[in-house]
């Protein structure tokens, strides 16, 4: 097919967005599939089972009771925010015995986002520190369920140990623009920690 010469300057001048890996992290029942299901444009790629009583003496329930699925490999979604920039979402699963997949899922990640439930905040922790020693990027969300008391960010930060300069935010996973607003906060702090990592090599 030929194409006109005005045709030809569109495409060429046309830009492939940048696409960027965000991991999507917390405990167990938190609302990680949620969360990735509620902004994804596309239809999420879901790896949910049932519970079973065979894993009843390994999974904590409490606060959760009424969770019947788990996520044993990941989610994966896709969101456009704007003609420059695709997000590809990870979520992570909960469950101390799936932990050895998060290595592979964090290959190539830009940053994350800790999700976190103040009713079992403990949980928290070992997604936190996870990232820390990878000196991966992250975000903590504070997922607000309907039955759980709110605390105030700083609170949060307090809690959970938290360098000041980690991000701390209340969501609703269940909002596309809450979530989205987590996600562009998630993309903001660490293209900021890149850009100050490179000032050394430059200066």
């Amino acid at each position: 097919m030929v194409l006109g010469l005005s045709e030809r300057r569109r495409r060429s001048s046309a830009v492939d967005p940048t696409t960027l890996k965000i991991l999507v992290a917390g405990g167990f029942g938190v609302g990680k599939t949620t969360l990735v299901g509620a902004v994804s444009e596309i239809k999420p790629l879901r790896t949910e089972e049932r519970l079973t009583e065979a894993g009843r003496p390994v999974d904590d329930l409490d606060g959760v009771e009424s969770k019947t699925t788990t996520t044993v490999a990941m989610d994966f979604g896709r969101i456009t925010v704007n003609d420059a920039l695709v997000l590809y979402l990870f979520g992570t699963p909960g469950q101390d015995r799936f932990w050895f997949l998060w290595d592979e899922l964090a290959l190539g990640a830009l940053g994350a986002v800790v999700l976190a439930d103040t009713r079992r905040l403990a949980d928290s922790f070992a997604a936190v520190d996870y990232f820390e020693r990878r000196g991966l990027p992250f975000t903590v969300a504070v997922n607000c369920f309907d039955d759980a008391e709110q605390y105030p960010p700083e609170t949060v930060r307090e809690a959970l140990d938290l360098d000041d300069r980690v991000p701390v935010l209340l969501c609703d996973a269940r909002s596309k623009e809450s979530v989205r607003d987590v996600l562009i906060t998630v993309v903001q702090h660490a293209m900021q920690i890149s850009a100050e990592q490179r000032e050394p090599a430059l200066s």
